[in-house]
C-alpha cells in the first residue's frame, strides 16, 4: 500500500497545496524566473572569495548574530540610492527577502491574525501566510492589474487584516503602486486597527521611479523588504533586508533563529555591496531590454502589461499553458504563472532576448497563416 503526504498528520490548512517553485528544465534559453543574466564581475568574484577566505578561518566560531557590519552597509546603500538617511538600526537582513517575509509573519501575523495581499501577486506572501498559520485574504486588482484603491480600502476595513502586502513592482504583472496608494493603503490599514503595512521592493532597481523608502519616516508599522537576488544578480547567496522604524527590526529579532545569518552569507554580501556601481550598471542594460522587449512584443501584435521589473507579462492567450509549451519547443523557457491568458518573461542578455522574441515572432505567423 502507497504512503504519501495525505496519510501524514500534516496542518489542514496545507493540505492540498502544492510546493513553491518554477520549472527547472535543461533549455538553452531560461527566462522563466527573474534571475539576472549576468555573472558576477571577475574581480567582485575574487573579492568574495577573498572575503570568504577571511571568514572560514573563525568558522568554529558562531557568526555576527545581528549581522551589524552587514546592516551597516545596507543603511548606507539604501541612504546613497534612495536619498533618504537609514541607519543600521532601521535595517534587519535575512535568508533571502522569503525569511524576511515569514519573518514578519511570524511576528505580527499567526494563529488568530490574518493578512492581505492584492492578487495576483507574489504568491509566496501567501504561502508564508499559510505557513505561519496566518490567515490569508486575497484583495482586488482592476483589469489592468493595478490595485483597485476603493475595493482595496473597503476590503481593509472589512477584514480589519494585521498584515497588509503590498508589492511594488509587482510579480508577475511589473505593474508600480504610486506612492498615494501606499499611503491610502496604510492610512486604512491603521484605521482598521492597528496593522503592519510591508511594501515589497524586490525589483525596484528595475523601476522606472524611486524606491517608497522615503514612506517609512513617521510611519512605525510601515516596512520595506528588499533583495539581493535581483538587481545584485546574487540569486544564489539568498540574502533580503528590511528597512523600517527601530522597533520593527527589535521585534523580528524576537522570531529569528540564533545566528541565522552565516559568516559566509555576510562575507559574501559585503563583498557584493563593495560593487555596487558596477552591478547598478547591469542593471540599467537589463532596463534597457525589458523596455526593447515591451516594444517589440507590441509591435508583433501582442498585449503588455506596462513593466517597472525586470520581466514582462505578455498575452492575451485562449490557452496560456499552450502558448508556453510551444515556446519551449523553440528551445525558451518562460513562466506560466496560471494568469489566465497571461504569461511572464524574464529580461535577459540581448541573445536571449532576441531567441525568445523570434519564438514569439514564429508563433504569431503560425496563428496568423
Amino acid at each position: 500500500m502507497s504512503f504519501g503526504i495525505d496519510d501524514l498528520p500534516v496542518r489542514d490548512e496545507l493540505r492540498g497545496k502544492s510546493p513553491y517553485g518554477a520549472p527547472q528544465l535543461d533549455v538553452p534559453v531560461r527566462l522563466n524566473t527573474n534571475e539576472n543574466p549576468y555573472p558576477l564581475p571577475e574581480p567582485l568574484v575574487e573579492r568574495i572569495a577573498e572575503r570568504v577566505r577571511e571568514a572560514a578561518r573563525d568558522l568554529n566560531r558562531y557568526p555576527d548574530r545581528d549581522a551589524v557590519e552587514l546592516r551597516t552597509k545596507l543603511a548606507e546603500y539604501l541612504t546613497d540610492t534612495s536619498g533618504h538617511p537609514v541607519g543600521p538600526a532601521n535595517v534587519w537582513a535575512a535568508n533571502g527577502s522569503n525569511e524576511v517575509i515569514q519573518q514578519l509573519l511570524q511576528t505580527f501575523g499567526g494563529p488568530g491574525r490574518t493578512a492581505i495581499g492584492f492578487e495576483p501577486s507574489y504568491s509566496m506572501h501567501g504561502l508564508i501566510a499559510r505557513g505561519t498559520g496566518t490567515g490569508w485574504i486575497s484583495g482586488p486588482r482592476n483589469d489592468d492589474f493595478t490595485i483597485d484603491l476603493a475595493a482595496a480600502e473597503k476590503a481593509i476595513a472589512e477584514h480589519r487584516p494585521d498584515v497588509v502586502f503590498v508589492t511594488t513592482p509587482n510579480n508577475p504583472t511589473g505593474t508600480a503602486v504610486p506612492a498615494a496608494t501606499v499611503l491610502a493603503l496604510y492610512e486604512a490599514a491603521q484605521a482598521a486597527k492597528p496593522s503592519m503595512v510591508v511594501v515589497d521592493e524586490a525589483y525596484i532597481e528595475f523601476s522606472h521611479g524611486g524606491s517608497l523608502l522615503p514612506l517609512i519616516e513617521g510611519r512605525p508599522n510601515l516596512v520595506v523588504s528588499r533583495t539581493m537576488s535581483k538587481a545584485f544578480g546574487a540569486a544564489g547567496l539568498r540574502l533580503g533586508y528590511l528597512a523600517a522604524h527601530p522597533a520593527v527590526v527589535d521585534a523580528v529579532q524576537l522570531v529569528r533563529l540564533p545566528y541565522h545569518l552565516s559568516a559566509v552569507t555576510q562575507a559574501t554580501a559585503l563583498a557584493a555591496l563593495e560593487h555596487t556601481g558596477t552591478l547598478l550598471g547591469y542593471v540599467e542594460q537589463l532596463k534597457s531590454e525589458r523596455d526593447r522587449l515591451v516594444d517589440e512584443l507590441r509591435a508583433i501584435g501582442y498585449e503588455v502589461t506596462a513593466s517597472d521589473a525586470n520581466f514582462v507579462q505578455f498575452g492575451r492567450f485562449a490557452d496560456a499553458h499552450e502558448v508556453w509549451r510551444k515556446i519551449l519547443e523553440r528551445g525558451v523557457l518562460v513562466r506560466d504563472n496560471g494568469v489566465p491568458g497571461w504569461l511572464r518573461v524574464t529580461a535577459g542578455t540581448p541573445a536571449e532576448n532576441d531567441a525568445f522574441l523570434d519564438a514569439v515572432r514564429e508563433l504569431k505567423k503560425e496563428q496568423s497563416a
